[in-house]
């Protein structure tokens, strides 16, 4: 035998062209086997897909409501005492620099009842505050339906009512009347949700001077909202409480509403970290079908085997087909489950009326993942075939 004859090498085309007869043969088999890897890839681009867009979209309204809204709230101070926000505690913070809008609410005791045949006791859940005309340019809110309380609407007894507030009374239109203690008060207009703060979507809202004739109001708010530059919101925090309250700061509750919001993004992201967890195990699941698969194929193929060693492949070329057609596996898995995330994300945020965002390093990483997945799995049957003697394969049953 001559010392300078080697056997052949395989070509990158014929391995793929061997590799993909082992799947042709046994397409049911390969459907169910690549079905566990692209359920799991597809979660896993899915979740991250829709966890974006919806972050991209909670962005997007943080955009467009402003971050800038601080609030002051009456609270105890130290001493457990209640602190009285000042009567002129709008113009205090009107005061501040950078302060570009400042204004006021303030709880009233009122009962508010959807009409005088209805017993005291049941009022809806919907309480009552007095607000100033300014609030919802303030707050950047829209009306749904009637006007916003104008110069002389806040002197009436009039109301505007928040979203909640007129589906828990009742009211689908403007100019029907509720009552407010033993008052009979026109609803003047509905609001839009208020995102910043929907605490005010379940009240009644009536003007300052309406709620000192009408309702006994003293005149001091319960909560200033103001807003400043973008830049400047913190330091103008810093000073906010010290501000409308003089040595009792301590008494004062600041709040920026944005942030209510921001935490959301970090609740979404550590549901979003358990739906990847899921994810995950559902990929490896798959690798364990694709590993079962591979083993299965090896043992029914023995013969194949042993007839390709006796004429001439080598070891490493038996190892290279079945590494081959595991890869395959999981690349088909991978990329079927690669556009059904995909197709999802973009369905699902269509829907919620969101941008579909679907990050490519989700896509990337997903078949990344599978590739080293048919890696893992195929290595050891592709070693166990190559390990198979001729003649023993070939006397195989």
């Amino acid at each position: 035998m001559r010392k300078d004859l080697r056997p052949s090498r395989l070509s990158p085309r014929d391995v793929l062209r061997v590799g993909a007869v082992g799947l042709r043969a046994r397409r049911a088999r390969v459907v169910l086997s690549a079905l566990g890897i692209a359920i799991g890839i597809a979660t896993m681009v899915a979740v991250v897909g829709l966890s974006e867009s919806s972050r991209a979209d909670l962005m997007a309204r943080l955009d467009r409501l402003g971050t800038n809204l601080l609030t002051a709230e009456a609270g105890k101070d130290a001493m457990g005492e209640e602190v009285r926000l000042p009567k002129n505690a709008v113009a205090m913070v009107e005061r501040i620099g950078p302060v570009q809008h400042a204004t006021a609410t303030a709880d009233i005791d009122v009962r508010i009842r959807r009409s005088d045949v209805v017993p005291e006791e049941r009022t809806a859940g919907v309480t009552a505050q007095a607000v100033r005309r300014d609030l919802l340019s303030a707050l950047g809110g829209e009306v749904r339906r009637g006007v916003w309380l104008d110069r002389a609407g806040e002197r009436l007894p009039t109301t505007v009512l928040g979203a909640v507030a007129a589906d828990r009374l009742g009211i689908t239109r403007v100019g029907e009347t509720i009552m407010m203690n033993g008052t009979r008060v026109a609803v003047v207009g509905i609001l839009e949700p208020l995102e910043l703060v929907p605490n005010l979507d379940r009240v009644a809202m009536v003007g300052f001077p309406a709620a000192e004739r009408h309702f006994g109001f003293d005149g001091h708010p319960t909560t200033v909202f103001e807003r400043s530059t973008d830049a400047s919101v913190e330091d103008v925090r810093a000073i906010l409480a010290r501000t409308i309250s003089p040595g009792k700061e301590t008494g004062i509750k600041v709040s920026r509403p944005s942030d209510a919001l921001a935490a959301k993004a970090a609740t979404d992201e550590g549901l979003t970290n358990l739906m990847l967890g899921l994810g995950a195990v559902a990929l490896l699941v798959g690798g364990v079908g694709i590993a079962n698969t591979m083993v299965i194929s090896v043992l029914e193929r023995r013969q194949e085997i042993g007839l390709r060693r006796a004429l001439g492949a080598t070891r490493g070329a038996i190892r290279l087909q079945f590494l081959t057609e595991s890869l395959l596996l999981s690349a088909l898995g991978g990329v079927t489950g690669a556009l059904l995330g995909a197709a999802a994300t973009y369905g699902f945020a269509r829907f919620q009326g969101w941008t579909a965002v679907v990050p490519p390093q989700s896509l990337v990483g997903g078949l990344a993942a599978t590739l080293l997945i048919g890696v893992v799995a195929g290595l050891y049957p592709a070693i166990r075939a190559s390990r198979l003697h001729p003649t023993v394969a070939l006397n195989a049953a």
